[in-house]
């Protein structure tokens, strides 16, 4: 990771922005590809995933003309119209695709493959927060229809987000200007409360909440409470030291920085995100 400068803080809007078609389209004519699309054409398939031989199965699009169709087992789920973007979650992360992307009129479309989005990062780190800000509040949806109890395994699975290497330079790179530390059983975060910061967990293990049932558990590598960061609303779950615990307390600030310098950093937490909703879209299943 380069080396980090917070001397001029990123610009702070008040709240992470509903998704804007200009800033979208700004966004991917900054480093992607326009595209002439047949009509009836299949952009991408149901469960793909990328390979150098299908280079189409990692690119996210921006339609700027024509309709698309993206179904799920053959049924229509969702229409897109110009200004839409789609396919946004293969650019950063391995699952494979999760609808089948149908062109159902002549479309022109603007393409951006992962390396390209990594690159528009660099330009405008803002957009990662509007994309999770989408991704959020479906994940927030979801956990407003929770009712159930959490499966054994999502309780026993740790969430890992950064690998060891861009864990050591995050903490290198940030310095102890935002290292805190949590003895064992102590509240780090409670539901309904207000939040402005997101968690990287550097040492122990905390456990993650809602009603008394237990979500996950993160280790070292993972995150936790960047639903608030993204958006300010009140915290989703309750989070509670398991062991003694070393974290990284990351405002807004600092997390426009760390995609400016590395935009590793919020393909990561982007892919953490996208994951979690794909895990709580498959328990109402």
């Amino acid at each position: 990771m380069e080396e980090l400068d917070f001397s001029r803080p990123a610009r702070e809007p008040a709240r992470a922005p509903a998704y804007d078609p200009e800033v979208a389209l700004e966004f991917f004519r900054s480093a992607g590809k326009e595209e002439q699309v047949a009509s009836g054409t299949r952009i991408f398939s149901e469960n793909e995933k990328a390979s150098r031989f299908f280079l189409q199965s990692d690119k996210m699009y921006y339609l700027l003309e024509g309709e698309v169709t993206l179904l799920v087992q053959g049924k229509p789920v969702r229409t897109v119209t110009p200004g839409q973007i789609f396919g946004e979650w293969a650019a950063f992360s391995e699952s494979p695709r999760s609808a089948t992307a149908l062109a159902t009129a002549a479309c022109r479309v603007i393409s951006l493959d992962g390396r390209g989005f990594q690159a528009a990062l660099r330009s405008n780190p803002e957009f990662s927060l509007m994309l999770m800000g989408t991704m959020i509040r479906r994940l927030r949806a979801m956990l407003g229809q929770l009712t159930g109890i959490p499966s054994a395994a999502s309780q026993e699975k740790d969430s890992r987000v950064f690998d060891k290497g861009l864990l050591a330079a995050l903490a290198e790179g940030l310095g102890d200007q935002v290292r805190v530390r949590y003895d064992r059983g102590s509240v780090i975060m409670v539901e309904g409360q207000a939040g402005v910061l997101m968690y990287v967990v550097l040492e122990g293990r905390v456990v993650i909440t809602l009603r008394g049932a237990v979500l996950q558990y993160v280790g070292p590598g993972g995150v936790f409470g960047e639903l608030a960061l993204i958006d300010q609303s009140a915290r989703a779950a309750d989070a509670t030291a398991e062991t003694d615990c070393a974290l990284l307390a990351i405002n807004r600030n600092v997390f426009l920085n760390l995609v400016k310098s590395d935009p590793t950093f919020a393909v990561s937490l982007l892919s953490a995100v996208a994951e979690r909703v794909r895990n709580m879209a498959a328990s109402f299943n």
